[in-house]
Formats: C-alpha cells, structure tokens, sequence
C-alpha cells in the first residue's frame, strides 16, 4: 500500500518537472506566446486521446503539458508590458516618474543605497505612460535612500529616476535608478501593523547581549537588520545561514502550533483548517512573501487541504503540487536559486533522509542516525546549488546544524509570540526567553567558522556543482548500501574513501601545515585578496591590519594561512569597497581600529559594527603616533583640506629596532603624495606599500625620497584598469626597488634575516 501510494506521489513530481522546464523555456524566448500555444494544443491532444485510450501515463501527460503551458502563457501575458515599458525606457537611461507600491524589505548594497521589489501601476515619460501591475527594481542610492526612510513592504512610492535595460528573463519588467524622491509613505493599513510588530521585536532585543540578541528577529520572522556583520558570515561559514532566513521550518511551526492549540480547544476538523490557514496567511504578510516563504507557505496549505478531505498526503506530492501552483503563478522563480535551495532541500528531507538514517543506524543508535541524517541529507542536495555561488565546502556544516537545531524551534516559537505580544513586559519576557537559544546558536557558528579549514575550497560553475553531486550520489550510495547494485556500492565506497583522505589531508596543510609554508620571521605580509589591499605588519605576538580588501573571504583565507587569530590594531585608510569590503572577516577579532575620514552614512555603519564587536574606534589625523607590540607607527596622513576618499588616504609609517621601516600609502595620488612631501620630512625606508594597486597616478618624487627595496602592490590578477601601469613599474626600477605582486606572487611576506638583510617570499612564482 505504502509503496503504491509512493509510486502515484512521483506523478505530481513529473508534472512539477515538466512545468519548471517550460518557466525556464519561456522566460528566455523572445515569444512565449508561441510555446504556451504549443504547450496548450499538445495538452488538448493528450486529453482527446485520453477518451479513447485510458492510461495513468496519457493522464499525467496531459496535467503536465496544460501546467507548462499555464506556465508559459503567465510569461506571455506580460509580454505587451514588457514591450511598452521598452519603447518607454529606450534603450534605458531615459527619464522615467513611477507610481509603486513597494513588495519586499529593502535590500541594502555595500555602497550605501538599496534596492526592492515593487508593483508599478504607473510608469511614464514625458506624456507618454504605461499603466498595469507592472514587476519592478527600484535602486536607491545613498542620498534618496535618506528621504524613503520610512519605506517598508505596502509603502506607497512616487519617485523619478533613469531606466536601467533588465535582462528578458528577469521577472522586473522595469528596472529604476531613483533620482528624485516625490513621496514615500510608511506602510499603512495592515502592512503599518505588521511592520510594527517586526520593529517592537526588533526594539525589545535591544540591550540584550550580542550576538544572540541579533539573531531572534532573524530566526522568528526573517528579519536580519541587527546582525551584525561578523555574526552573518559566521552563519554563512557554518551553513546555517537558512535558520535567519524564513522557510519550511517556520511555517511548519506556526501551522502546527495553530493546528494543535485549536484541536485542544475541541473545534471540528474544518474549522482547525480554516484557522491554520488563517494564521499560515498572516504569518507569510508577517515576515513577508519571499520565495522560500511562499513556497512553504503554499506547501503546507496543501497539507492542510489534504487533512481537510480527509486524504494521505505524500510529503513528496505535497512539495511538487507546491512547485507547480507556483511555477504557474510566477515562472521566474525557475532562476531563483533561494526557491530552488528550499526545494531542493525539502526534498532531500523527504526522500533520503529516513534510508540515509536507516544505513546510519548499521554504526550508531537510531536517534543519532536520525540527528545526523537529516542536515547530511540536505546538505548533499543543496551543496550543488552552493557552489555555484561560493566555491567552498563546509566540513562541518553538518556538525553545526546538529548543535544548532535544537535549540532554533524554541529561539522561533518565543521570538514569534514576542513579535504578536500585545503587552510590553510580555514581549519583553518571551524575548528574553528566545535570547537563551538564539545565544547558543551564535556560539556555535562563531566557533564552527573559527575552525581552521571549515571551508574545504572547491571547483566553481557547472563543473564544481557536477563534481559535487557526483560526489554527494557516492556518500549516499556509500551509506545506503543498495543491496541490488552490489558493485556500483563498492565503487562509491571506495570513492568515500578516497575523498575522506584527500579531506583530511587538504584540511591539515591548510589548518596545521598552512602558516608552516609561510617563513615563521616574517615581519609585513601583503594578502592576495583580489583587486584591493590587505597589509600586515607583525611585531612578536602583536598584528595590525591596513585595509581588508574588497571580500571577506579571501582575508579570512589568508589570515587563516599566516596564523593569525586576532589583530591588535585594523587601519581602515579610507573607505573605498576595496579597502574595506572584508571587514567582516576581523570584526569581533581587533581592539582598536584607526580610521580615515567618513563620507558616506554607510561609513559610520561599518565603524558601528565594529564597536559593537568590541573594538575601540579612533579617527587618525596626521602626526598621531602609537605601537604595537614593539613597533611604532605614524598616521602620516590624512591630509588637511582633502575630500573623503583617495586623497584623504590613512597614510603610515612603521619602524622598530631589527624591524624593516615600512610605508604604506593607501589610495594617494600624484598631488597627495607631492602635497605629503611638501609637509614632512620623509625617511628613507626599505618596504613601500604602493598607493592605489600601481595606479598611473603617482609622484615619481615620492618613490626617490623613499628609495625602498621591495614595493608591495596588492592587484587582481587580469583586473580591468591595467594595474600596475607601466609607468609604476618604470618608477620602481629606476629607484632599485623590486616590485613584488599578488597577483602573480599571492601572498607576498618580507622581513629581515639573520644577518639582518632584507628577505622577500612569494606565496607562487612570478
């Protein structure tokens, strides 16, 4: 019975297939319109024939045709929308004034601006206009962002801006860069009430102790805006990212809770559905009707509809009819990769976590196979998708989402009745309450991430999502153990075998052996962090940091590499993305943190994090002094009279007995730096950090008084500005000094030897 219940759950499974690929198909073409006729007439043949042949194949056939053609003919419909709004746009950069209401959370950019989703009911230019309920981006940038301070999901917009060409197959018909901010009303109605019960649960965590007090917004209604940014990439690293972000999880709980407390109540079956539906609708409004959400959403309303006639449901059938109603009703959510990550990850819980926890009982007590079975079982699945976008493996993500997982259902269930709470006090309580589990979970990211080599590194695009799946059908045939394909077992346990050793051993030279490959004197290290800079000088145990380069990742590699688990300084020249992108691998890690100018709100944001991280801020200003460890540095800049950014660079010098004297010039330009000469007298030194990556802009005057013998220039490899540019290059060799890259050295390490000479090392040859 089971067994044919789960063969007739594959058919919905088929159709969901059929219905994805067509929203793929038509989101691409140039005419849907065509393919959803086509689709349509294949389904009516399939229905005609159907009266003359019965067969469970010609049934599912024709279901799946008509929900590819449903799919396809939603994408055509919009196609006379989209055609206008092109004419409008022409070609994009045309002046545009737009009437939205806005659907998502704004989407804040490392720049300063955001973006969000919006409905537009009007779009015109100049008498010109387009109305309809038009899918949009609306981008703010830093200063019109200030003036739509209140907006939130229902927000009425009446803004101008420049048309930005979007690409056919995005569901945003209309994409706008905001110039002028006529009106942006908070949220009214019930989208005002909800809105306020996300601020007062973000309120009520306030004073309670990070990180775990960020967390609960985000663990009960997906609401990221107070965790800090070392606390995200913590998650990130860790693979517990989907516990901030609300999914199949959440609303499981809330419909069950609902389901369960009106069942004690003693009401009949329809009305314990009707009221669970009812909650499920609220909550999605609650935290708003992201993919995930939507498709849980959807997912469990099915569920629930099932119980209502009183049929099994297959959790399998379930997932795919949940696919396929949202497939019709959205087709561009085929090119999410969020949604695609739920499904993904629903599925695997489905189908292979109860064999995987069957093959793992063979070693282990069967509550244990089942703990490790059900994240193991995702984590397969989706690490494919992942890839794609981070070419990394998290070694222990699986470790984490077993000490995590218990404690994210009570962290949600008391952050969600926080958030409803109508007195004060209570809400108050109930968050404290959910602050205890929300703290454990931040340990347990901070210290999964902390762990040398967690992120195993991997192949990216198509071809390391290829090798990861094949992979991933290995450990799953490997525990399995299929009895009915004896030799394809033992070749993937074989294979497990192989890989766990290659793990091993890859994770102890990048965690043991790693800063072994790095000389142990080493005394100023540049990181290949890509097209940006990230220097480092030591003094026995004592570090500091100069910029961080445009990513965190690659800064967290390196530091990983060199050793080093705490900085106690991070100079921040100016705040450029290149120099500060990768702040958020050393918040939480510095004591003291020297700072350029600010100029964008943006700015002050990132110096807040790091105090919130515990460090103590410090604005530099020329002649400022201080040590580390037994070295002195000093902030030979910025420069008076200079606007925020380049010319404002933190520039510093570092000396110290048996120590290299080194300056490192940030971003400066020519007339910075010949403005610096004119004010100081500079020394003659033996390391020189290059300003601006070798950049063109430079005073050949500078680099003679100097008169360094290595010039460390942090640069991407095949970046897009040419650096660095011959003219550099020339200015180096003129004055004796070897110009050392990371883009063909890496990681590049200096510092004096024995003998007291001047030694250089490069991570690669040049």
């Amino acid at each position: 019975m089971r067994r044919a219940l789960l063969r007739r759950s594959l058919r919905p499974v088929a159709v969901a297939g059929g219905t994805w690929a067509a929203a793929a198909a038509a989101t691409v073409l140039t005419d849907p319109g065509l393919l959803a006729a086509g689709l349509a007439a294949a389904a009516a043949g399939a229905v005609a024939l159907l009266t003359r042949v019965r067969h469970p194949i010609l049934v599912v056939a024709a279901v799946a045709l008509g929900c590819a053609g449903a799919s396809a003919g939603t994408v055509a419909s919009l196609v006379p929308t989209r055609e206008a709004v092109a004419h409008l746009q022409v070609e994009g950069g045309r002046h545009l004034r737009v009437t939205a209401t806005v659907t998502g959370h704004l989407a804040r950019s490392s720049q300063g601006g955001a973006w969000a989703d919006a409905t537009v009911s009007l779009v015109a230019a100049g008498d010109t206009a387009v109305r309809g309920l038009i899918p949009a981006r609306i981008g703010l940038d830093s200063e019109t962002l200030d003036d739509a301070a209140a907006l939130g999901p229902g927000s009425e917009l009446v803004v101008a801006g420049t048309g930005i060409p979007t690409d056919p197959a995005d569901r945003a018909i209309l994409a706008l860069r905001v110039t002028e901010v006529e009106r942006a009303a908070a949220p009214e109605g019930l989208w005002a009430t909800f809105e306020q019960l996300r601020d007062g649960l973000v309120d009520s965590t306030r004073g309670l102790p990070q990180p775990g007090a960020g967390l609960i917004p985000g663990l009960a209604v997906g609401d990221t805006s107070s965790l800090d940014s070392a606390t995200e990439t913590a998650m990130n690293a860790a693979s517990l990212s989907h516990l901030t972000a609300v999914s199949g999880a959440n609303c499981a709980l809330v419909v069950g809770s609902a389901f369960g407390l009106l069942s004690l109540c003693g009401v009949g079956r329809g009305i314990r559905v009707v009221g669970a539906l009812t909650v499920l609708a609220a909550f999605v409004i609650l935290v708003t009707p992201e993919p995930s959400v939507v498709r849980a959403a959807v997912m469990s309303a099915i569920a629930l509809l099932a119980v209502a006639l009183g049929r099994s449901a297959v959790g399998i059938a379930v997932l795919a009819g949940a696919t396929t109603a949202l497939l019709i009703a959205d087709p561009w959510l085929c090119r999410s990769l969020g949604f695609a990550l739920s499904a993904a990850a629903t599925a695997a819980l489905l189908v292979l976590a109860r064999p995987l926890a069957d093959g793992l009982g063979q070693w282990m007590p069967a509550p244990l196979a089942l703990a490790l079975a059900v994240p193991s079982s995702a984590q397969v699945v989706c690490g494919p998708l992942i890839v794609l976008i981070d070419p990394h493996v998290p070694l222990l993500g699986v470790v984490a989402n077993i000490l995590a997982d218990p404690a994210a259902a009570p962290a949600t269930i008391a952050g969600a009745l926080a958030c409803i709470a109508p007195i004060p006090w209570l809400r108050d309580g109930l968050t404290v309450l959910a602050w205890i589990p929300a703290a454990w979970i931040a340990a347990v990211a901070h210290t999964t991430a902390g762990v040398p080599a967690q992120n195993l590194p991997w192949p990216d695009g198509t071809t390391g999502a290829a090798l990861l799946a094949v992979v991933g059908a290995a450990i799953i045939m490997a525990i399995v153990r299929p009895q009915r394909v004896p030799r394809l077992t033992a070749v993937a346990t074989a294979m497990v075998a192989v890989l766990v050793g290659v793990a091993g051993a890859t994770g102890t030279v990048r965690s043991v052996a790693g800063p072994l490959t790095v000389p142990v004197a080493w005394q100023v290290a540049m990181c290949d962090v890509g097209q940006g800079d990230a220097t480092l000088w030591r003094s026995g145990a004592a570090v500091a940091l100069v910029d961080t380069g445009p990513d965190p990742q690659p800064l967290a590699d390196c530091l990983q590499t060199l050793g080093i688990a705490r900085l106690d300084l991070v100079v921040l020249t100016h705040f450029d993305k290149d120099h500060v992108g990768g702040s958020a691998a050393v918040v939480g890690r510095t004591s003291l943190v020297l700072h350029g100018p600010l100029g964008e709100s943006t700015d002050q944001k990132l110096l807040d994090r790091f105090s919130a991280g515990g460090a103590r801020l410090l604005a530099a200003t020329m002649g400022m002094t201080g040590e580390v460890g037994d070295t002195r540095w000093q902030a030979l800049g910025p420069l008076p009279g200079m606007e925020p950014g380049n010319a404002a660079s933190v520039a510093i010098d570092v000396a110290g007995e048996n120590f290299p004297r080194t300056v490192l010039l940030g971003d400066l330009g020519a007339e910075p730096q010949a403005a610096l000469l004119r004010r100081i007298e500079l020394p003659r030194v033996e390391i020189v950090k290059v300003s601006h990556h070798g950049s063109a802009d430079q005073d050949g005057e500078l680099y003679h008084r100097l008169h360094a013998a290595v010039g460390l220039i942090g640069v991407g490899a095949h970046n897009t500005y040419g650096h660095p540019t011959a003219r550099l290059l020339d200015i180096l060799q003129k004055e004796g000094t070897i110009a050392a890259r990371t883009d063909t050295g890496g990681i590049l390490a200096v510092w004096h030897d024995d003998e007291g000479r001047l030694a250089l090392w490069r991570q690669r040859e040049a």
